[in-house]
Parts: C-alpha cells; structure tokens; sequence
C-alpha cells in the first residue's frame, strides 16, 4: 500500500509529523558524525516499518532509511558480528524489552467480594441481617448472636476460598513462568551465538533461525532465499508466504519459520520487541475464555444434579420447620402473634438456604483445579511440562502413545559403526580413513561436511576440551561429521572450501523425498548434486556406484542385490542406514528450469557408500513399554527407518509383541478404511512413514478432524468421487468411522512429534507430545504437553499422572457425596420429627468448609503410585461415580445415619442430658418484680409456666398472670399463645454432641476416601501426602476449638471428656465399617467401563484380503505390493517372541 499523497510520514513523538525526506536525509546524510546516542531512529520511527498489512509500505520505509545496511549503521549495529555487549542495556532502554506486562491476577479482596457474590451466599446474608434486627427486636441483650455468628461463619468461608482461590492463581502464574524459562534461541552477538531466553532479545540483535523455529521478535531478513513463513496465527491465513530480502524481508513474532529455502542458515535483524511488535500490539487486545476440562463438565454436570437434590431437601425442612412453628408433633396447636412467627420463618429460611449452600458442590471444581494446579507442579519434575490443562487429565485414560523413535525410544546419540563403499565394508571408523583411496573418500566427506546443517562442538565456550563432542543440530548429521573428524579431515574447512554461499544451494532433509540435497559448483564449471537419504529411497535412484579408485560403474541387478542384502543386514542389526551418493552436471548440460527450488536429486544417481548408524536404546525404554502395555495402552512406534531397522528396534525394546504387526507407510496409505480397522488393532510399527501417514493413523483411531459430510470429504479427496469411493480413501468420514465403533467410541490417542510436519498430527491427538530438546517450536506450540527430556519413559509418567489426577477427583466426590447425604438426611429428619435442626447454620457452613475446601486440599493431592497403571484406562463416556463408590457411600451414609439418629432420639435418656437446645434458665418479668427460674426436667411448655406464674407472680384471684408481649394480666389459656420467656441460658449438650459426633465420622471417613477399590489398607502411602494430615489435624483442632469455645455464636457447650470420647470412638468406627463393606460386598468396577488394548494375539488369523499383505518372520518371501509407490512396501506379521 503506497503512502498518504501528501508524502509525509506519520511519526507518533512529540514532535508531530517529519516528512519522509528528511528522515531519508538524517539515516543517509548524517553517516559522518553520527553516533549510537543521536538517538536518531525512535521506537516511533522503526513502527513505521512495521505497520501490519502492509509490506509494500513498510519496504518504502526502510528503503528511505537506507535499507537494512543503513538502519543498522543509525544503530551501530555490525550485521556480520552483532551488537556489542554495551549496547544491549541501552537498547532495551530506548526500544524496550521483549516481554509482555502480565496482565495482573485479581486481588485477594477482589476474589474475596466475589466469593460474597454468590446468588445463595447474598440471599443468606440478607436473611442474616433480618434474622439480626429481628432478634434485637425482641431481645436487644442477646438477640444479635445468631445473626452476627452466621455471618461471621460466612465470612470465614469467604476468606479461606478466596485465599484458596488466589493461591492457585500464583501457582498457574508460577507455571507459566516456568514455562517461558525454558525457552531459548540463538543470537550473535560481539561475533559469537550465544543461546538465550527469547526475553533476553533487544532491538538491533542478530537471530538465528532455521526451519521449524518461532519466531521470537520482528525482524528483517538479513539474507536467505527461498524462506517462507506461516503468519496464520497473526492473519490466519494458513497458506505460507515467501519472504525475499529484496520485496518482503519482514518476519513478524508469533509466527513460524516453515522453510529455510537453500540457505544453510538464516538470520533476522530485530526490529520490534515486546509490546511494540505486531504480536504484542494484538496481544494486548485479546480476551482469552478459559475452556473448561472434559473432567471439569462432568464434575459441573454432577454437581448440577446434587444441587437439585440439595435443593429439594431444603424445600421440604422449610416446610417442616414451618408446620413446627404452628403444630409440635405431640402437643396442642399453637397460636404465636406476628412477631414470633416471623422470627421462626427466619431461622427457618436461613436454615433452608444453609442447606443449599452445603448441597451444592462447590468443592468439586475446586478438586479439580487444586488437584491439577499439584499436579502440574509435579509433572514437571517428572520432564513434563503441561501447556493444555486439560491434557493432564487426558493423559490418564490414553489408550494409544504413537511414539517417534529417534530420540524418544533411542538416546538420540548416533555413532556411525559401519560403512560401505567402493565394495568393501569398514568397521573402524577410524581406520577406514586410512583405508579409503583419496578420490572416494574425498567424495563421501564433501557430501556430509557440505550437505548438513548440524555442528559439532569439541571445546565449551571457556575454552576447555569437552569429555564428548556436543552436537549442535540434527544428530545424524552429527554422526556423519564425526566420521569425517575421525579420518582426520576438518569438516567446516571442507565446507567453506566447496561451497560457494552467493552460488551453491543447500536443501534441507525433504520427507516427502526422504533425503538432503546441496547443489555445488565445481571449479570446471559443472554441477554436482550431492545427496544423503534414507538407503532405500536414494538407492532406488542410483544407476551407478563408485568403485574404490573412485572410478564409476553401472549399478547391475547382481550388485543392486549385494547391496541390498547388506543393507538387510545392517537393518537386522537395529541399525540405521544411509546412502551417500551424487550427480554431476557436466558445463554446458542442460538443468531443470528449476533446479534453484526444486534440486535435480531423484534420478541418474550415482552411489557413494552407505553407513550404518547405531542409536542405542534408552535404559529405562523396555520397563517403560512394558509398563504401558500392563496399563493397556497400546504403544505403537512409527518411524521413516526401514522396516527391516523398525522391526529389530521394536522388537528389541519390546514394542512389537507376538502377533503383533509392522506396516510401511506406502502400505497403510492405501487402505481401505475397513481394511485398516482390522489391522490397527495389531499394527504396532509404521515404518517409512510420513507426517501424513501418521495424522492418518490418529484420525482413524479417534475420529479427529474426519471429513462429516460430502462437501468437506470431497475437500479433502479433490476430483475424486464420493458415491463409489467415500468408503475407500482414508481417512473416511465420520458417519462411517462412528458407526464402526460401536457403544465404545473413538480411542484417546496422544502422539508424540518433534518436527515441524508434525503439527497435523499433533493437534489431531487427543494429547499432542512434543519433544523438549529435539522439538521445533512449530511442534511445541501444536503440542499439550512438552517432554523435556525426551524420554518415552516421562509418557508413561504422564500417564500415572493423569490417573492420579482422575481418581483424585473421584475420591474427593466419594467423600463429599458422603457428607452431603448424611447431612441432609440428618437436618430433614430431626425438622420432620420435630427435633428441629440437629445442626445449625453455622454448624453447617463450618461442615461445608470442611467439605470443600478442606477436602479438595487433602484429596486432590494424592501422588500417585504405580499400582495406577495396574488398570486398563477408563473409556470416554465412563461415569465417575463407580457402583463401587456406591457401595462406599451408601454403607457410610447408613452407618453414619444409624449412630447420629440413636444419638438424636436416645442420646438425652443414655447419657443424661437434656433434649435438643434446652434452656436451662430463663427470665419473666410481671408488674411487680422479675424472678429468674431454674428448671432441670426433659423440657418445659408454656404450660409448666403458668404454674410458675401462679406461684411466684402471685397471679389475681382470676387466676390471671402478666404479659410482657401484651402488655396485660391474661388467662393462663391466652398466656399460652403468647409465651415468649427471655431465656438466658441454653444447654447445647445434646445437639454439640451430635455436631462433633458428625464431624469425628467425617474426619475419620476421609481415610476411607483414599480408597475407590477394595484395598483393605486405607493408611497406604499416607506419609507421601503430608498435607493430608495436616489438614486432618487442622480439623480435629478447629473442631474442638469450636466447641469449647463457640458458645452462643455457635450454639455449643463445651462437652465432658466422656462425649469427647464417644464421638472419637463413632467417627473411628468408619474405618471397620468401611473394612467389612470391601469384605462383605466384594464388588469389582464393570468391565464396561474400562477401554485400552490388549495384546494381539498371535494365533488369531488375519482376513484373507489383507493376508497377501503379511509376511511372517519365518517367510522371506515379499507381500504382493505390485500396486504401491516405492521403493519397497510389505507388513510384517511378527511372531518372535
């Protein structure tokens, strides 16, 4: 877009508009005495070259500034060697740093109101507040105790969720810190790379790229050809666009370097940091929605219909607590004045709206986020580190790992053990330096020192020899300029010699082509195509091989077969094959057109040698294949290596199993959808496989991004026809896929991928892996979880923790379905049977804290423990209350229930104190004097009063007594209607004793609730949870706090040693009675609700169709692939035990 007519550019400093002229003649004109603090280009200034949309603008610009060579001359910046170390502090001064002000976590006052702005949590306090002016109405001495302790009960909830709550905010800010630590990329600066944190990036610093990177800070391409760059998550433009130094060089942050063209290396000169580059500028905008967990829709689901159940039974006390106020069960109908009716509905209301507030489940999201919040923590320990919160809990019901193989089931240290060349084979590296003829060794060794973008570094930055050689870059390509190190030839020397940056091209490694290609110009004025490949690719390509005096032959059948059969050999031996070959271009033969983009690599090939690579085993690999395959997830390696190579790697490291299958790429991609289904659940190695193939493998399994209709299938399959074909091309449609899986649905699949091709795959997986060391960050930002380590071991990890996650969640919903029934059950009854409420509101909202908060916190941060991974996972559409869970509540409700009924009916008769809330001492007041009354029976009515009256009040010869409430004598018939006694000591023994009672079973069930099998030992692994008890002790304390000190607040007496003890005895009598459940009703989890694998079976028969397809381990006989693309495509039917 060309710039306003009036030729001014806008400039956004205090100095208004500068035209573009002057600009142009300040970068240009001032070259002689300009210095680094001119000051002379402004953040204002270099946003003018970074204007979104508008590439054309933003070239005119620079161009006016002198070019790329002119802004880093205004900057002082040398384009060859960087910025100097002075510089970068002053430059992060004037154009800022590369970091994005956090926007700021919400206060603990602010958490704290909006804990108070709960709907039910207002109607409580406004029912408080009448309760409070209502009581000092009528009692302006005590009055104002109920009110002001249940608000005061309120308040303390409010306070301890939103400590929790803002707690859990500084743990995911943590998280995210942790994150962006471990982050790195290269730069240049003072002529040295150094590797640092992206946040360390200044203005005017040289990056340096290669494909696959993101893209950390705006930028102008310093030089490069053929770089393209996918901008989609700035624009969301999903095509790549090709930058050129000379037309659009401007790279912006957030986006990914997809293709580095031929340059062996790209550099970027940083332009716009932070806030002020086209990233941050959106950034800035966005209003991210927090997605809820597939577990946290469940638990919200649940808690929905446990609130309705709540709300029910609240309903129903209400009605109860109401028909008491006008008829007590056993005693005459009442006629209460106005007053008095309208502080029973009070109390009434509140206790109705307490029980909603302990029925609705607020703790189960918190579980959830307090258990994944821990559990995030610690998997990070564990070399995971979790990017979607939600992968965490995915993880746990995985049902397949589709697994690289390099780097994640192999240390990814690559030594080359063997060579061929000019027909003979070498062992010693080493002594094949010496042994070679200089013609053909000359040849190999300019290949992999040319054709490689890797570096091998033999000294740290201090100077000192490194114990082993540090490989910068792809690791095969560092085993390969190993070998030449070993001959003794200097491979960079080699490089700088024969490739010419201005003239010569190198094409990174194509996995389409399966090989890397460089294109040099050799000094008689031809061209040399030097290749290095997959063997079975390139070899295919060959028509010539290199003899040992360097000399070329035709490749003849009976030599293609000698190689063929050492390949063999070497893939039999688990190791990775090569082929090294070229072709000239005499002067004056004719070249592709294209030969620049597209290299001439794929016919007329000459073979130079082939190496056998060895990348040993990780240690812990085996154990931890095992340990999946035990867990029922099906672990399944897809590689490009041979099949020969893939068979033996996976069969040493136990992935491939009796029964089980190999398949190669060209194979699986040419399946019908129904002869895969039949072969994936045994298919346990894809070899030469591509991205493709493997995005293929994890739509099928889960139904992932599969084509719905015609319209999307036809997208995906163009010119193809939908009638007689959609049941014939993978990936199928999901109508189709659906149907074939029955009740059980599609499989949890995670995929591990490090490359950038395997972004597709990644975002299909249910869990997408990405590689922490050998990743690119196209693969890292597609990814949910990030295994730093690389190890397939840290997976299975991932997968324990995962479960401990789920089944956190599930004992926590164990144990608050326990409490909330027994509760409601109790409160409805002891209103029905006109006991009243055993449990008021503070009472309750104190059993609701302990419900929620304090037992997500015990609960959901249960390690977890390998005997996990002794279960197959759980399948999508499992409940999660298992009839397990059932039997654990139902049996501890029943029992609960059984004690605190006998202690609420019988407890006043066996253990001698008074019924329900007594009062114990009350006080009348009459016209003549006040008399305080003693009375120590079961009870008193308005009745025993008028006895009273009459004996201390001297009534009138009518037989009359004074009212207070109205004000007159009146006869003790009317007296009875108005009693309204001012009583000035409550006994709170028997209802204390039910309360403690209740909590002691609460406390001790909470041991039972680490358990949702038929374990017998409920104190297992309970030293590995050491907030468990604390939390535990918490209780007990603040328990007997509350007791013995609550008093009117709370309506408790403190309680003799004796009730202390019944009430430890009743909560401790949870523990055998939950025993006896698991010995009594030895129940088992339905085999329904499980899903995963098993092993394939070696003796069931493939179908006929696909049996032309299967070569057995005894056959050496090749499928019938006559219809598939090369080079060579079989599956193999493993029987090796």
């Amino acid at each position: 877009m060309p710039f306003p007519s009036s030729g001014l550019l806008k400039v956004a400093a205090a100095g208004g508009e500068e035209s573009m002229q002057h600009v142009r003649q300040r970068s240009l004109g001032s070259s002689k005495g300009s210095s680094f603090n001119d000051h002379s280009i402004t953040p204002a200034v270099l946003d003018q070259l970074n204007v979104a949309q508008e590439a054309e603008s933003n070239k005119t610009a620079l161009d006016a500034l002198g070019g790329l060579s002119g802004l880093a001359k205004e900057l002082e910046v040398d384009l060859k060697h960087g910025l100097k170390d002075r510089q970068v502090s002053e430059l992060r001064a004037r154009f800022g740093a590369n970091s994005f002000p956090e926007a700021p976590i919400a206060s603990w006052l602010e958490l704290f109101v909006n804990a108070l702005k709960d709907p039910i949590i207002v109607v409580l306090i406004f029912a408080c507040i009448i309760s409070l002016v209502v009581g000092l109405i009528e009692d302006p001495h005590d009055g104002w105790i109920e009110g002001t302790a249940i608000m005061v009960a309120i308040m303390i909830v409010a306070t301890v969720t939103a400590s929790n709550n803002y707690n859990k905010e500084l743990q995911f800010r943590s998280l995210e810190a942790t994150s962006k630590k471990d982050e790195r990329v290269f730069i240049k600066r003072s002529g040295a790379l150094h590797f640092v944190n992206p946040e360390e990036i200044v203005v005017g610093d040289l990056i340096k790229l290669k494909a696959g990177d993101g893209i950390p800070a705006d930028g102008i391409l310093v030089d490069g050809d053929g770089v393209k760059v996918n901008e989609s998550s700035l624009t969301g433009e999903p095509e790549d666009l090709l930058k050129k130094v000379d037309k659009d060089p401007f790279l912006l942050s957030s986006s990914l370097l997809t293709d580095q063209g031929s340059s062996p290396e790209i550099f970027i000169f940083v332009i716009a940091v932070g806030p002020r580059s086209q990233w941050g500028k959106i950034r800035a905008n966005l209003v991210q929605d927090s997605t809820p967990t597939p577990l946290q829709e469940k638990l919200e689901h649940a808690a929905t219909v446990i609130g309705k159940v709540g709300t029910f039974v609240s309903v129903a006390t209400f009605l109860a607590l109401v028909v008491m106020i006008f008829k007590p069960p056993g005693q005459p109908a009442r006629h209460p004045d106005g007053q008095k009716i309208t502080s029973e509905l009070i109390n009434a209301f509140i206790i109705a709206v307490t029980i909603i507030v302990v029925a609705i489940p607020e703790g189960l999201p918190l579980a959830v986020t307090i258990s994944l919040a821990y559990s995030t923590r610690k998997m990070y320990k564990d070399q995971n580190l979790i990017r979607v919160l939600a992968a965490c809990e995915t993880m746990g019901n995985a049902t397949n790992i589709c697994s690289d193989k390099t780097g994640t089931l192999t240390e990814n240290r690559m030594t080359v053990v063997e060579l061929w060349a000019g027909g003979q084979v070498y062992m010693d590296m080493k002594a094949a330096g010496s042994e070679l003829k200089p013609k053909l060794k000359s040849m190999i060794s300019i290949n992999v020192a040319v054709n490689s973008s890797a570096n091998v570094l033999f000294k740290a930055e201090d100077g000192t020899v490194l114990a082993r050689p540090k490989i910068v870059g792809s690791a095969t390509e560092g085993a390969l300029l190993l070998m030449i190190h070993a001959w003794g030839l200097h491979f960079t020397h080699l490089k700088d010699r024969h490739f010419h940056k201005a003239t010569d091209r190198v094409f990174p490694f194509n996995s389409g082509k399966k090989r890397a290609t460089a294109l040099i110009h050799k000094k008689n004025g031809g061209l040399r195509v030097l290749v290095k490949g997959a063997t079975e690719w390139v070899l295919n390509d060959c028509t010539a091989y290199t003899l040992s005096d360097g000399a070329t032959m035709p490749m003849t059948p009976e030599v293609r077969a000698q190689i063929d059969a050492h390949v063999l050999s070497m893939a039999n031996r688990a190791l990775r094959t090569l082929c090294i070959a070229h072709r000239d271009f005499p002067p004056g033969e004719a070249l592709p057109a294209d030969w620049e983009d597209v290299p001439p690599d794929h016919e007329n090939l000459v073979c130079d040698g082939i190496v056998g690579i060895i990348d040993p085993l990780r240690e812990d690999v085996k154990d931890a294949v095992k340990t999946a395959q035990k867990a029922g997830v099906m672990v399944r390696m897809i590689t490009g290596d041979n099949i020969h190579t893939a068979q033996a790697i996976a069969r040493d490291c136990g992935i491939l199993t009796p029964g089980g299958l190999a398949i190669e790429g060209p194979v699986f991609r040419n399946l019908t959808p129904a002869q895969l289904d039949e072969l994936l659940p045994r298919i346990q190695v894809m070899a030469r496989s591509s991205p493709e193939d493997k995005y293929l493998m994890v739509t099928r399994l889960n139904g992932a991004n599969l084509p719905k209709d015609k319209a999307s299938w036809e997208e995906k399959h163009p010119g193809r026809d939908w009638e007689e074909e959609k049941d014939l091309l993978l990936p199928g449609y999901y109508q189709e896929w659906n149907a074939s899986r029955g009740s059980d649905g599609g499989h949890v699949v995670g995929v591990t991928g490090d490359g950038t091709n395997d972004a597709p795959a990644l975002k299909a997986a249910d869990v997408g892996l990405s590689m922490g060391i050998t990743g690119t960050q196209v693969a890292k930002n597609a990814s949910d979880i990030v295994i730093l380590d690389d190890k397939f071991s840290s997976i299975v990890k991932a997968i324990m923790w995962g479960r401990a996650v789920y089944d956190n969640i599930r004992k926590f919903l164990q144990y608050q379905m326990t409490v909330n029934l027994a509760a409601l059950i109790l409160t409805f009854f002891g209103a029905v049977t006109g006991m009243g409420t055993p449990l008021n509101a503070v009472m309750m909202l104190w059993i609701n804290l302990i419900m929620d908060t304090m037992g997500a916190l015990a609960l959901g941060t249960e390690e977890p423990t390998a005997a996990l991974l002794n279960r197959r996972p759980y399948k999508r559409s499992a409940n999660l209350f298992s009839r397990l869970m059932v039997r654990n509540v139902v049996g501890q409700v029943v029992f609960q229930l059984g004690i605190l009924f006998f202690v609420l009916y019988r407890g006043p008769s066996l253990w001698g104190v008074e019924d329900g809330n007594y009062c114990r001492s009350w006080t009348a007041a009459s016209s003549r004097t006040d008399v305080t009354w003693e009375f120590n029976g079961v009870g008193y009515t308005c009745a025993d009063f008028q006895l009273v009256c009459a004996e201390y009040f001297g009534g009138q010869s009518t037989g009359e007594c004074y009212s207070e409430m109205l004000k007159y004598w009146t006869t003790p018939s009317r007296f009875e209607s108005t009693c309204d006694l001012r009583c000035d000591a409550f006994d709170f023994t028997h209802y204390t004793f039910i309360f403690t009672s209740f909590v002691m079973c609460q406390a001790f069930n909470e041991f039972n609730a680490r358990e949702l099998f038929n374990n017998y030992n409920v104190f297992r692994g309970l030293t590995r949870n050491p907030i468990f008890l604390v939390i535990l002790t918490v209780i007990v304390c603040l328990q007997i706090i509350i007791v013995e000190f609550g008093g009117k607040f709370v309506r408790t007496t403190p309680l003799p040693l004796e009730l202390w003890a019944w009430s430890f005895l009743f909560g401790f009598l949870s523990l055998p009675v939950g025993l006896l459940l698991k010995i009594c009703i030895p129940l088992k989890e339905s085999p329904e609700t499980f899903f995963g694998y098993l092993l394939p079976d070696k003796n069931e028969p493939l179908p006929p169709e696909l049996s032309k397809l299967v070569i057995s381990s005894e056959d050496t006989t090749d499928a019938d692939m006559s219809d598939v693309s090369p080079p060579i495509a079989r599956v193999h039917n493993d029987t090796h035990v």
